[in-house]
């Protein structure tokens, strides 16, 4: 380049695309682009799109006209899920430049480099089937903790859920390379990987167009506990039905694994878990986490919950009301059904209003935070590891535990970074 454009980057969703943002803005960063941040006028503006709630959608609107105010002659790209699932449509939004779907996402800096403005959108995508590859992602931008992809896409057809055609089926890494990876994220002084993934207990499957597994997350989690260089990894969410005892029972005596699950349930109530089209009853989760309790009774456990699916009745919404405040879990992220094109739920009778489904979403915000609070209270006073974070919150650093209790200290620069042992 003959002079440096700069770039700016913002993440809508998950930790998945938190990965991938951090992937491609390495990318940029090659090609001699300057970084700014999304609130500083730039050349370009990236925006890494979720399609999982109707929020997300509304929100990447307002940040297309945002940035266009900043730098009027600004080229703005959206990529991501949203983008995948709605080219067309986000290509009609005033501001937008080029579009890039899932199996361009990855060529982001030549279509960005080649683009010319002649008052269209530019769409690079392509049918969500014709996706077979796999790319490795990871952030890099704190050195404490780094979120590393090793699984994309899903098989599964729950009800609700549009990221199968957002990001296609499932396809894997290869353990071999997930380790080089790993190594290259130690150099840089990471003190703790959180493996990610769409469905990450389906780790294996389709890294090389094969659709059954030749490896698996079991053989996956034993490699990496190999490597010393790598002291904390965390499983960010694991399905109930792929998630088995001789996990857990590894986890239970890793040398690097950390005693923390993330879970999803979305219901309590075996009549909604079929019409979700999940692929386990609510047996078999209490099954794990009894598993997980009794040879982990310090292990912190995690809970995905949708209120408000259509048909949920009061009855059903007790139903896991009850069933969540008698399991032995730790916190629970509450989500608010909202209705998704080209999904089954969407054509379903019973439509819960929407005051109905904020009502229970609060309901159960609160039993997670009095779910929390409780399992704090039985830590208190034990001795724990915490890796604490390099930000300085007003004279105050944060971290946390081995089992995800999040711990508050005056901040000293001696700690940023390194795992220290703490009294609750």
């Amino acid at each position: 380049m003959s002079e440096n454009k700069s770039i700016a980057f913002h993440t809508l969703g998950c930790k998945l695309n938190f990965s991938e943002t951090s992937t491609i803005t390495r990318l940029f960063d090659e090609e001699g682009y300057d970084k700014k941040e999304f609130t500083q006028e730039a050349d370009v503006y990236v925006i890494n799109t979720c399609s999982v709630t109707e929020n997300a959608d509304k929100e990447c609107k307002q940040l297309i006209r945002k940035v266009k105010k900043q730098n009027p002659n600004s080229t703005v790209v959206i990529t991501g899920c949203y983008a995948q699932l709605k080219s067309a449509e986000i290509a009609k939004i005033e501001g937008v430049d080029i579009v890039i779907g899932a199996g361009e996402k990855f060529n982001i800096v030549q279509h960005v480099k080649e683009y010319k403005k002649n008052g269209e959108a530019k769409i690079c995508s392509c049918d969500i089937d014709e996706i077979e590859g796999f790319h490795s992602s990871y952030s890099k931008n704190d050195r404490t903790r780094t979120f590393l992809k090793v699984q994309d896409g899903c098989d599964y057809n729950c009800s609700f859920c549009t990221i199968p055609l957002a990001r296609g089926h499932s396809r894997s890494d290869t353990i071999e390379n997930v380790v080089e990876n790993v190594k290259a994220i130690a150099s840089g002084g990471v003190k703790e990987i959180v493996l990610t993934g769409v469905n990450l207990g389906d780790f294996g499957k389709g890294y090389n167009g094969n659709r059954k597994h030749e490896e698996n997350i079991y053989d996956l989690i034993k490699a990496l506990d190999k490597i010393d260089t790598i002291e904390r990894y965390r499983i960010s969410s694991i399905e109930p039905n792929l998630l088995t005892n001789e996990i857990i029972d590894f986890v239970a005596i890793s040398k690097h694994f950390m005693p923390h699950f993330h879970i999803p349930l979305q219901s309590g109530s075996n009549q909604v878990l079929g019409e979700m089209r999940r692929r386990y009853k609510r047996e078999l989760y209490q099954e794990r986490v009894e598993k997980i309790k009794s040879v982990m009774p310090h292990a912190c456990i995690g809970v995905d919950v949708i209120v408000g699916f259509p048909g949920e009745t009061e009855e059903e919404f007790q139903t896991t009301y009850d069933f969540l405040h008698q399991l032995d879990v730790s916190y629970l992220h509450v989500f608010t059904y909202s209705e998704r094109e080209n999904t089954l739920a969407n054509e379903m009778q019973g439509v819960v209003p929407i005051h109905i489904r904020k009502e229970r979403n609060a309901i159960l915000r609160n039993l997670s935070e009095k779910k929390m609070n409780f399992f704090t209270e039985q830590h208190k006073n034990q001795i724990r590891k915490v890796l604490f974070e390099h930000q300085d919150k007003d004279g105050l650093m944060e971290g946390y535990t081995d089992n995800y209790i999040r711990i508050r200290l005056p901040y000293e620069e001696s700690s940023v970074n390194a795992i220290v042992e703490v009294v609750i």
